[in-house]
Formats: C-alpha cells, structure tokens, sequence
C-alpha cells in the first residue's frame, strides 16, 4: 500500500500570542495547538509526518519527541510556507504517495476532512487537490475561482480580488493533497517576487495547473476548520468551539 505523509508547518514565533512560546506549542483547552493537528493526521491514517521547525526548534522538538513516525525539518529563516516545505525537501525524495502539506496551528483540523481528500486522491491521483470550505463570511481569506464547469482555476488573495470575486464564498484553508514528484517540480518554479520577498505554497497549485497538470479543489472542509488563532481573542473562540464540538476532552 502507498504511504501517504504529512509535511506541517510549525516554524513561526507568533508575535501576537502574548507568549515566548513557539506559536504551535500555545496551550489550547490545556494542550499545545500543533497536537491536535497531529491526532488529526493520525487518524485519517498519515503513515508517516515531518514537522517544520524554526523558532525555538529545539522546544518543539523536546516537546514532540514522544509522537511515533515523527521526523523534524528545519527552517533556520523564515521565508514563507513554499520555503518551509522546501526545507522538508531530502523527507521528500523519493516519495511516490500522496504528501498532506497543511498548517500546524489549526487546532481545527477534522480526521474525517482529511480522509476525504486522501479518498480522492487515491481515487482520481491528480496533482493537487487543495480541501476548501465554504464560509457564509470569507473575509480576509483566498477565494476559489472556479470556470463554468466548476473546475478549479485559482487562488485569489482577498487584496488582490474583484468586487465580484469577493462574493465567492468557498475559501482556500491552506490544506492540500499533493504527488509527492509534482510537489517537488512545483516547489523548483515558485518564485519569491512579491512584496514579502517569501515563497508562498498557495502559488504551488496554479503552477502545476498551467503546467497541464490535473489540479481540484474539494469543498469538503467543515467551516470550523477556518478558525485560526492568531491573537488571544482568536484563540478563546477556538477554546470555546471546542468545548462545545467535545474536541477538548484529551486522550
């Protein structure tokens, strides 16, 4: 059987989180965010998942030593998420399933989201498969453009949208499913010409679409995996759609 991997990108400081912690290891509903993540991948059955470090590299890796078929990469400068997995690069190589690149600090993340998109991978092996949601308010996230017979055709970035496309309401959450060699070829053609200077894994899937490659977006993503956490605010949202989803009660 195929192997399938996860690349989850934990290397921010989080400046906003009032904590010297790593951002990922923040206590939510009393346990570090990136664990919930980890449980996520875990049971949609990940056979195997690289964690990229960066601030305080050290303390997340004590902190996650325990997790079986954990393996680290680090990212010494932070230079964007296509940078980080580009970090991840020699756990790559080789790899011929599918590869989950998602975000360490969306404590949100649903099992069953995940085996969905690995579903249809295994089914269809296209490219890239980004998980999208819908969301009744998407503000400040990237909209999904699709063409008329509802295939994907991009990412737009809210500043970068049209009155129109900000109507759109099915949104990117930063979650994919990639061919491990597509990822690969798409991380060697992104380029850093924007105005962060930063390499962005959003550019990935349009890569690989106008290289002909198969590319999807399936809107199978529960809107409560939007939630992100951010600033203390945020993450007393998060701590109290928890509680009331049952995800607080630790194994």
């Amino acid at each position: 059987m195929t192997k399938k991997l996860a690349v989850v990108l934990a290397a921010g400081k989080g400046t906003r989180m009032k904590s010297e912690l790593p951002k990922v290891l923040v206590p939510v509903c009393g346990r570090p965010m990136i664990e919930y993540v980890l449980d996520a991948l875990t049971a949609a059955g990940i056979d195997r998942t690289v964690i990229v470090v960066g601030y305080r590299a050290d303390d997340v890796q004590l902190t996650l030593a325990s997790w079986p078929n954990v393996a680290f990469a680090l990212q010494e400068v932070q230079h964007g998420t296509g940078h980080a997995v580009m970090c991840a690069r020699e756990h790559l190589v080789g790899h011929t399933g599918p590869v989950m690149v998602v975000a360490g600090d969306s404590p949100m993340m649903q099992s069953d989201s995940i085996r969905k998109l690995l579903g249809e991978f295994d089914h269809a092996t296209p490219a890239c498969i980004l998980g999208t949601a819908t969301k009744q308010d998407p503000s400040g996230l990237g909209r999904i453009v699709r063409d008329r017979e509802g295939r994907f055709r991009g990412i737009v970035e809210e500043k970068d949208a049209t009155a129109e496309q900000k109507q759109i309401r099915e949104v990117n959450l930063s979650c994919y499913a990639f061919g491990g060699a597509d990822l690969l070829a798409s991380l060697d053609q992104i380029r850093a010409d924007n105005a962060q200077g930063e390499y962005y894994i959003t550019d990935c899937p349009g890569v690989l679409l106008a290289a002909g490659k198969d590319v999807r977006a399936l809107n199978v993503l529960e809107p409560c995996e939007a939630l992100s956490i951010n600033n203390m605010e945020e993450l007393a949202v998060v701590e109290d759609a928890m509680r009331e989803m049952g995800m607080d009660r630790h194994p």
